[in-house]
């Protein structure tokens, strides 16, 4: 049974009777048992019944019992021997070693188990903070445990506990031990060791800094540098121990770095320079002071150290500082060690600002590598021309020479430069400088070199007149337009000058050169300075004649006159212009207008023109150009042309204009003219009338007015015998019997002699009608002669034997027969009239009536009126009155 062993030895734990096993348990051990119980029991009986030294004897030696039964075992009965057997168990009970130390008091076992042990973790668990014990066993470890280690592994170990567990001054205080305090025999190792020492020194860094200038000065074997450079780290700030360690270790650069850049101390850092006189120590503190404006201190320092590295900060620190003296010195020094161009022209620059002059033409003389445009041009830029000068004479650059000459106030010595230069901007510069300094003969001279380029004109002409000097620069253009490379600036240019500064020679000017010039320019200069009159006749250079004529206009009361009005307007491209000037004239030259529409007569339209001047109210000014174009017949025209003659109460003219051009509204004309309050224009209406056809309007007009004539000639006009009837019997009532008689004449032919016997008949007017008569009868007989004399040529050439077809000889006989249908004459409407001279037949003596009486009715004879009655026959028989009636004939 495998467990045999350990319940044996169980149950007789359990009685306290263990001890009657031993000899059982040496015979198995003699046998070399491999069971760890008959250990554990052997181990159990020797801390029960043995010595103290038997039981540790086996404990140590005896290798197979089970550390941790015997341990827990050893606790209550011997707590040393439970440590004895828990260190047997190698690591596997830690925990219980601990516990037991801790709980008995035995830090120094466990501080010299945990050194040997070597176990960063076990480390740990005992040096947290929970563990109330950890002081005991620190103080331990540094006074026993550590200065026993026999190997760096396990200071080593010991040291990376304390530092993982943060205890710093502990871990101090264990450096020290093993470092500084330990004089021991072989302990050198640990004395002299350098990670130690580095260990210790950054550990009091970290967290006692007083200690550190004392470990620094005390011990020798540590990394200097790298604790150096912690230390002066701004975290720490250690600086004059960082100072020391690098004056220790002999590093002058690093030291006087920690004295310039953590300390700042540059009088510090001055001693330790002078008493190190090293040149990479003088180059670093010359570089501080330059930094710190010390620019005459680190010149000479950079002397010392005779290194030229900085010379572009002390350049530039000298120039803030003005110390151009002390610069040459180090441009000297630096030339001899550096071959650079910037610094042979600083050192030109220098020699420039402290005029040693006689030294910069030495040194131009010698050999450098200077860059001279460059130089020069600084200068030039910072006033230095007398530097400057030399330095162009020296290169021959004639155009920087020019312009120093100016600045000199050289003028002649600049104007040969310029001239040797042959550039324009040299010219110009110098043409400004002699302009500014009044020296006109020789700006003139210089400026017939520029004005000959167009763009570099403006820019002369803008600098005369920024200085006011407005006469001089008309003479410089004066001269200029008779240069052989003159062009069209140069006159543009002069004419505006002109414009603002001489206006008298302006208009001639213009005249002379108007080909050369550039107009609108030119003319934009006029408008400015008001220069109306030059303006009009640019544009008519310019061939904008409708702008010349807006500008007539607009500007009348200083440029405008008739004849160069007149001369413009004609030339203008839009029509428009001719209305825009008539407007202008009916408001500003009312008197001229008339004249104007006449010399403009063939480009207008004349309806328009009279549209405009009606609406402004001013036809009358027009009267002279609308007749001499009336002959257009134009009814606007006609009607503007027959106000005047109504509203001038002109009615010669007014008929005239009516009857020859009588494209008009005839009917607005007449309507009004009745109305008028003088005869004659309602004669005129009249005529308008009769003109119209409307022949009764027009009677009826010239009744009112007792104007039998015109009423007479208005009927003979209108071929109506009804009118012409009318008429008579108009006067007949009106017992106008000689008006009666003067219309029988006029309207002959209109009227039928049957009216005009009943009318004499009835109103004993037979005296008054006789002459009508007797010229109708003469009429009828001459006409019946002719008609009778046909016929008998016709008779005649049936005679000879001519054959007509039959319906040739129907229409002969059916003229024969029928005599009385012919017509006798105008007006003859009725039955037919006796033939010869006498007067309606009977004693008369002419022969018989061929008819059954005149007129239709009985032969009618001389021998007394007929009778007067209403119930006697009418004359004729059948004669009616005029439809509208008549008061000689009563209606039935």
């Amino acid at each position: 049974d495998p467990e045999f062993v350990a319940k044996l030895v169980e149950e007789c734990e359990k009685v306290n009777r263990i001890v009657i096993l031993q000899p059982w348990l040496e015979v198995q051990k003699k046998d070399e048992s491999k069971d760890p119980e008959v250990y554990n029991g052997l181990a159990k009986i020797y801390v029960d019944n043995g010595t103290g030294k038997t039981a540790e004897k086996f404990l140590l030696e005896n290798n197979l019992y089970n550390p941790a039964v015997v341990g827990k075992f050893c606790e209550s009965r011997d707590p040393m021997l439970a440590v004895v057997a828990y260190k047997k168990a190698e690591g596997e009970c830690d925990d219980q070693l601990i516990e037991v130390t801790n709980k008995n008091g035995f830090f120094k076992d466990q501080a010299k188990y945990l050194v040997v042990r070597e176990n960063v973790d076990l480390w740990a668990k005992v040096l947290t903070e929970e563990n109330k014990f950890r002081r005991e066993l620190i103080d331990q470890v540094v006074a026993t445990a550590l200065p026993t280690a026999e190997t760096a592994q396990q200071v080593s170990v010991t040291v990376k506990a304390f530092m993982s567990a943060d205890l710093p001054n502990e871990l101090i205080e264990l450096l020290e031990r093993l470092i500084l305090h330990d004089t021991g025999v072989g302990r050198e190792q640990f004395r002299n060791n350098k990670n130690l020492q580095n260990l210790l020194i950054l550990t009091a860094i970290k967290a006692d800094k007083a200690r550190v200038m004392d470990y620094v000065n005390r011990l020798d074997n540590y990394e200097g540098p790298q604790i150096a450079k912690i230390a002066s780290h701004p975290e720490h700030k250690l600086y004059d121990e960082a100072f020391f360690i690098y004056k220790k270790f002999g590093m002058g650069v690093e030291a006087i770095q920690v004295l310039l850049q953590c300390k700042e101390d540059i009088e510090k850092a001055t001693d330790f320079a002078q008493t190190w006189d090293k040149p990479d120590v003088w180059v670093i503190l010359g570089k501080a002071q330059l930094d710190a404006q010390m620019t005459k201190e680190a010149i000479g320092s950079f002397l010392k150290a005779e290194d030229p590295k900085y010379f572009e900060e002390v350049i530039f620190a000298s120039k803030t500082g003005e110390l151009f003296g002390d610069l040459i010195k180090f441009l000297i020094m630096a030339r001899a060690n550096l071959k650079n161009p910037m610094l042979d022209n600083e050192l030109i620059y220098a020699y420039a600002k402290t005029e040693e002059l006689g030294e910069l033409e030495d040194f131009l003389n010698s050999k450098n590598n200077a860059k001279y445009p460059e130089i020069g041009e600084r200068l030039f830029n910072e006033k230095l021309y007398l530097a400057a000068k030399i330095i162009y004479k020296f290169i021959k650059d004639n155009s920087k020479l020019a312009l120093c000459y100016v600045h000199l106030n050289e003028f002649q010595n600049a104007v040969e430069a310029a001239n040797d230069a042959g550039k324009i901007p040299v010219w110009k510069e110098v043409c400004f400088a002699c302009v500014g300094s009044e020296e006109f003969k020789l700006a003139q001279r210089c400026a017939m070199h520029i004005i000959v380029y167009t763009n570099h004109l403006m820019e002369l002409v803008m600098h005369y007149e920024y200085l006011g000097h407005f006469e001089q620069l008309i003479e410089v253009l004066e001269a200029g337009i008779s240069l052989q490379r003159t062009h069209q600036g140069i006159f543009t240019q002069l004419g505006i000058c002109y414009c603002k500064y001489k206006e008298e020679k302006l208009m001639q000017h213009i005249k002379d050169y108007w080909s050369r010039l550039n107009i609108p320019k030119l003319l934009q200069a006029c408008r400015q300075h008001q220069k109306w009159l030059e303006v009009v006749h640019l544009y008519a250079y310019y061939s904008q004649h409708d702008n010349a004529i807006d500008t007539l206009m607009d500007h009348a009361a200083e440029c405008w006159s008739h004849e160069l009005f007149k001369k413009t307007v004609h030339q203008v491209s839009n029509s428009e212009m001719y209305y825009k000037a008539i407007e202008f004239y009916l408001e500003e030259k009312p008197l001229l207008v008339n004249d104007l529409c006449a010399d403009l007569t063939p480009k207008l339209d004349h309806a328009r023109v009279v549209t405009l001047v009606r609406r402004k109210g001013h036809v009358p000014l027009i009267k002279g150009y609308l007749l001499s174009v009336q002959s257009e017949n134009n009814n606007i025209l006609n009607e503007a042309i027959n106000n005047l003659f109504f509203e001038e109460e002109d009615h010669k003219n007014l008929l005239k204009s009516v009857d020859t051009y009588p494209n008009f509204d005839q009917a607005a004309l007449a309507s009004v003219l009745k109305k008028h309050e003088l005869l004659e224009f309602r004669r005129i209406a009249a005529h308008i009338y009769k003109m119209n056809k409307r022949f009764e309007e027009s009677i009826e007009l010239s009744k009112k007015d007792n104007m039998w004539d015109d009423a007479m000639k208005t009927a003979e006009v209108s071929a109506d015998s009804a009118l012409a009837e009318s008429l008579l019997y108009f006067f007949v009532e009106r017992k106008e019997y000689e008006c009666f008689s003067a219309c029988l004449y006029t309207c002959y032919e209109l009227i039928k002699p049957d009216v005009v016997l009943e009318l004499a008949w009835r109103n004993n007017l037979v005296d008054f009608v006789m002459p009508y008569m007797v010229q109708t009868f003469a009429d009828y007989s001459t006409k019946m002669s002719t008609l009778f004399a046909k016929v008998a040529k016709l008779e005649e050439k049936l005679d000879d034997g001519e054959k007509k077809d039959g319906a040739e000889e129907e229409n002969t006989g059916a003229i024969l027969q029928t005599p009385l249908l012919i017509t006798a004459g105008p007006g003859m409407m009725g039955g037919g009239m006796p033939q010869g001279p006498g007067m309606m037949g009977g004693p008369m003596g002419g022969q018989p009536p061929v008819g059954p009486g005149m007129m239709g009715g009985p032969p009618m004879g001389m021998g007394g009126p007929p009778p007067m009655g209403p119930g006697g026959p009418m004359m004729g028989g059948g004669a009616m009155p005029p439809p509208q009636g008549s008061p000689f004939f009563p209606q039935n």
